[in-house]
């Protein structure tokens, strides 16, 4: 692995949150100023084939990325600020596999994600 790419790496795995390649990009800059989006561009590629990052599209026009995990999780995007929660909830879990097993399938993968807006506080209406 070239030391660009490991810094890639290191960018990825010090990411809290799904960053996309402009923002991998800008982080790796940081590190070394030498690296080239299309370097990244060609990293990102290379360790989505190798299992080793996974992409999402969340619906903003642009691919986000995280490293691949066995821990599974699914995800909640606040479609106001783009935020991305990860989050388990075995009751969902349950009831996908039992969706698949009354339609005759195992269950082998899945992806969840859930869109929303936060939950204003709403003033009581007076009367």
């Amino acid at each position: 692995m070239t030391a660009q790419r490991r810094v890639i790496a290191r960018v990825l795995s010090e990411a809290t949150d799904h960053p996309d390649v402009e923002a991998l990009h800008r982080r790796a800059l940081d590190i070394d100023p030498r690296i080239s989006i299309a370097t990244v561009y060609r990293t990102v590629r290379l360790f989505e084939e190798a299992d080793i990052l996974e992409r999402h599209d969340f619906r903003d026009g642009r691919s986000r990325y995280e490293e691949a995990t066995d821990n599974h999780h699914d995800h909640l995007i606040n479609v106001e600020t783009g935020e991305v929660i990860e989050f388990q909830n075995e009751e969902i879990e349950a009831l996908q596999r039992e969706v698949a097993k009354k339609l005759g399938f195992d269950l082998v993968d899945h992806r969840l994600e859930l869109y929303g807006t936060p939950v204003k506080n709403k003033k009581k209406a007076k009367k």
